[in-house]
């Protein structure tokens, strides 16, 4: 990265850790840990947006990818990777690829990272720029993310970039027992709730809200919305 792009990752970061401390109240979490932190360090956020978005790659802000989709504000990719509290040995499945930037920062984390696209063009382009940062940890599928990957499960945690009306339940079956879940539930383009789903060594589901968000609807037969 050249010095403006060093410069800019610098502050926002500042400014996640700034508003980590704001939301404490919705989320229960102050500071996320230095993993977490790291990992968006070590993640190059403008070679994830388009050309025309690069000024604005390092602004704690949205930004559109094509497709009617977006690349998640840094400050709520932060949240999302630290509620999963990732082990090194981990395997993850990310439901909604984008433009892969989550991905790079859970292949941070963890051992394996399964991420599935049901935009097939959107699929391709992540696959290939995933191969160019040389990021070797992470598979790119296409296809319908709310219905998982059942040949590849379990999975120690899960995380879905779109927002459900209902927890889809073919991804609760292939959370593995003490796994957790991240997703936003609701309505397209209205009120959601990003909710906290964690699985106990029993198979028993405990979900908690985290804190208001919003998303692109989240589409698949899993989830009732094929729009």
């Amino acid at each position: 990265m050249d010095s403006m792009d060093l410069e800019g990752l610098a502050r926002l970061l500042r400014e996640i850790a700034a508003e980590a401390k704001v939301t404490a109240g919705y989320t229960g979490i102050s500071t996320f840990a230095p993993q977490t932190m790291q990992a968006l360090a070590d993640v190059p956020r403008h070679e994830f947006v388009p050309e025309e978005e690069q000024v604005s790659a390092y602004l704690d802000i949205p930004l559109p990818i094509g497709h009617g989709q977006t690349i998640s504000q840094p400050y709520i990719v932060a949240l999302m990777t630290d509620l999963l509290e990732i082990e090194p040995g981990d395997k993850v499945l990310e439901v909604g690829a984008g433009s892969g930037y989550q991905a790079a920062v859970l292949a941070k984390l963890a051992r394996q990272v399964h991420t599935i696209e049901i935009v097939p063009a959107l699929a391709c382009a992540c696959r290939e720029r995933l191969a160019r940062l040389g990021i070797a940890n992470v598979t790119v599928h296409a296809g319908d993310g709310s219905a998982g990957l059942p040949e590849l499960a379990p999975f120690n945690a899960i995380m879905v970039t779109a927002a459900a009306r209902r927890v889809p339940p073919a991804l609760v079956e292939q959370l593995k027992p003490g796994g957790r879940m991240a997703i936003p539930l609701g309505e397209a383009w209205s009120s959601q709730e990003l909710v906290l789903l964690q699985k106990d060594v029993r198979g028993e589901v405990a979900v908690r809200p985290i804190l208001p968000v919003r998303f692109v609807p989240l589409t698949g037969r899993e989830t009732g919305r094929m729009e």
